[in-house]
């Protein structure tokens, strides 16, 4: 079975950073997508990050271009979400997301991903 856990949530400042970590396991494709994800209340979720296993393609949604970052341990069982200059419109449940096969690049952020952690809740405050 594959099982992806997110951790490092939690409350933060406006202005400060987090960083969120996906461990990953039994997933052993060798082609992947590893997305980032949130839902805000009463919102659609929406793609944040993603990464390619092919050429290393990354994509971000425009909302966290220049203030997130996303990157994975060199094994692949670890994915991260560095994000720098929290904003109030920041806070959500992300969630972490693995399908196997390369990024789509005409739509990185579907919301098909074959595989999803249970989320970690963000909370920004000002």
């Amino acid at each position: 079975a594959v099982y992806l856990e997110e951790s490092g949530g939690g409350p933060v400042q406006a202005g400060e950073s987090l960083r969120l970590s996906c461990t990953i396991s039994g997933f052993y494709n060798n082609n992947y997508c590893l997305g980032w994800f949130r839902q805000a209340p009463e919102k659609e979720r929406e793609g944040v990050a993603a990464i390619s296993s092919d050429d290393g393609f990354i994509s971000y949604a425009d909302s966290v271009k220049g203030r997130f970052t996303i990157s994975r341990d060199n094994n692949g069982n670890t994915l991260f979400l560095q994000m720098d200059s929290l904003k109030d419109e920041d806070s959500a449940v992300y969630y972490c997301a693995a399908e196997r096969t390369h990024c789509s690049r005409r739509d990185p952020f579907h919301l098909g991903f074959d595989f999803w952690g249970q989320g970690t809740q963000v909370t920004v405050s000002s």
